[in-house]
């Protein structure tokens, strides 16, 4: 392989120019090609990032794939299309950056996994809190056992996403494979699991569609297998643009995370703002190391199955109204 990576853009538009600009300021990467079945996405995307030009176009990423020209895709595509797109680009040898949810089903989750360890390849999540420093002091401190026996987790994330969302992909079962807990709420699934290493157990979850044909508000009890209880409440009818809050209580300490702002109240409940925070980085470049150096995935396929199927399992819970075990293989 080439000391640069041959990047292909599946889908267009949105958040794909977060990973455009990521990969064009990288050294590792260059981007030979775009998909997108609106042809006109492609060309607002070569007059938007004139860096772009004389990258191939396709309408079809099945046509891309046939041609090659690429090591790698990132796929920004409604998230019912990402199945099929990993299945396909993991069958052409091509390592996979998507973005969440990786899919949409615990069935899909087993087999992308499957299919990039048989393929050798990497498969990346751009669930970029991953990166994110505060996030990993998180980690640390609870890995490290720092912060003790997690006993209670409270997160909660809002969003006007309901009213941002009318009329579009997002807000259609068929190509957004469920609603807010599918989509923004699913870093905030994602991120709890992986900073606490807990493992869902079961699942108490009351729904609210809010007129739409997917779930908008959610409140969600968690049990772990160790022991430890959780609320995970989504809200996407919102006035606010975007608001995320975690605290996670330990019996050496309490972590509060206020939107960006990090806190940690220790033993004597003294409240401190952590100054040593580890080294940060950004998923596109993340997922480069990775293909190039050897250097660890940071968000491996097993994130998105863990989100899933608590995700699952609250959608279930809030159809019957009753607890509903996560399905932990």
């Amino acid at each position: 392989m080439a000391n640069k990576i041959r990047v292909g853009i599946i889908g267009v538009g949105g958040m794909s120019y977060h990973h455009i600009n990521g990969f064009l300021n990288s050294p590792d990467a260059e981007i030979t090609a775009l998909v997108d079945i609106v042809p006109s996405q492609m060309d607002i995307a070569f007059e938007r990032v004139p860096a772009l030009t004389g990258a191939k176009t396709y309408t079809d990423y099945r046509d891309l794939l046939a041609a090659g020209g690429v090591d790698a895709v990132e796929i920004s595509t409604p998230h019912t299309c990402h199945f099929d797109q990993i299945m396909d680009s993991l069958d052409c040898g091509l390592h996979v950056l998507t973005e969440k949810p990786m899919v949409c089903s615990t069935e899909h989750a087993h087999a992308v996994i499957d299919k990039a360890r048989q393929a050798d390849r990497v498969l990346m999540i751009h669930y970029q809190r991953h990166f994110s420093s505060p996030h990993r002091y998180i980690r640390n401190m609870i890995h490290s056992g720092a912060l003790g026996e997690v006993h209670f987790i409270n997160a909660f994330q809002c969003q006007n996403w309901k009213p941002r969302q009318v009329g579009k992909w997002r807000q259609d079962p068929a190509l957004s494979g469920g609603g807010q807990l599918n989509d923004s709420g699913s870093h905030m699934v994602d991120i709890i699991l992986w900073t606490t290493g807990l493992t869902a157990e079961s699942v108490y979850a009351d729904i609210d569609n809010r007129g739409t044909r997917v779930d908008i508000n959610s409140s969600i009890a968690v049990k772990f297998t160790s022991g430890a209880k959780g609320n995970i409440s989504i809200v996407a009818d919102s006035t606010c643009v975007y608001y995320e809050d975690i605290t996670i209580w330990g019996t050496k300490g309490t972590i509060l995370y206020r939107n960006g702002k990090l806190f940690f109240c220790n033993e004597a409940g003294e409240m401190t703002e952590p100054a040593d925070l580890p080294e940060g980085g950004h998923g596109d470049q993340g997922f480069l190391d990775t293909i190039l150096h050897g250097a660890p995935n940071w968000v491996p396929p097993v994130c998105g199955l863990r989100v899933i199927e608590l995700t699952e399992a609250a959608w279930k819970s809030g159809e019957t109204g009753q607890p509903c075990p996560v399905a932990v293989l």
